[in-house]
């Protein structure tokens, strides 16, 4: 038996839960907007605790020092806010939504070490220290991964309420990660404050912010 065009056109339409095709393009403007709005409250945010005089309540999403964990906060609150707000604009339109938004939120962190890291390895030996515009690449190639991963799962056939639990469950454990990690960091490498690509010694909230200084005379 021949398989006509519209008959594979036909297999491959996915439906919502509203009965519709899963809205596809709406899906992909908002990450498309989500990519540039993330990476810009990053920016803003890697500079917020001194800024804030070094309020301790803005740690929470802030980053306290230059270890690579801090720098993972300052992706992933905005992306988190950014969830729950186009929740209210695409739910009934797609599928899977809080299975695929707890990957996407753990996607970035994940391919972010592994690229930073990677990139470390092959930098340092040659330069003895990062480039920043490179430093900058990987943090939005690294949300545009997460973007991505969003992306297919909400655009993909329903997956059931298991996978919906998995999501919130992702979504539940990096939210206290994130939160608690200024005044709970254990001693581990990606916790610790590495200045100038130097580890300091240093974990959480410092006791000292002299050195470190951009915007306040040191």
């Amino acid at each position: 038996m021949t398989t006509t065009s519209s008959d594979k056109r036909s297999k491959e339409i996915v439906l919502a839960p509203n009965g519709e095709p899963v809205a596809r393009r709406k899906v992909l403007y908002w990450e498309v907007a989500a990519f540039f709005i993330i990476n810009l409250v990053a920016g803003v945010l890697h500079f917020a605790f001194e800024l804030s005089n070094f309020s301790e309540p803005l740690a929470v999403v802030a980053s306290v020092n230059e270890s690579t964990f801090e720098h993972l906060k300052l992706y992933f609150w905005p992306a988190l806010l950014l969830a729950l707000v186009q929740h209210a604009y695409v739910k009934g339109t797609v599928n899977n939504y809080w299975f695929g938004k707890g990957l996407a939120l753990l996607a970035t962190p994940v391919t972010l070490i592994i690229a930073f890291y990677a990139y470390l390895g092959v930098v340092i030996p040659i330069y003895g220290k990062g480039i920043l515009v490179w430093t900058l690449i990987i943090g939005a190639s690294s949300v545009l991964v997460g973007n991505y991963v969003a992306y297919r799962i909400l655009t993909s056939a329903e997956k059931g309420k298991t996978y919906r639990n998995v999501g919130l469950a992702i979504g539940g454990v990096l939210t206290i990660l994130m939160a608690t990690s200024a005044w709970f960091p254990p001693e581990f490498f990606l916790y610790e404050n590495f200045f100038g690509y130097v580890y300091t010694g240093e974990y959480g909230i410092l006791d000292d912010y002299t050195p470190y200084l951009v915007f306040q005379g040191r």
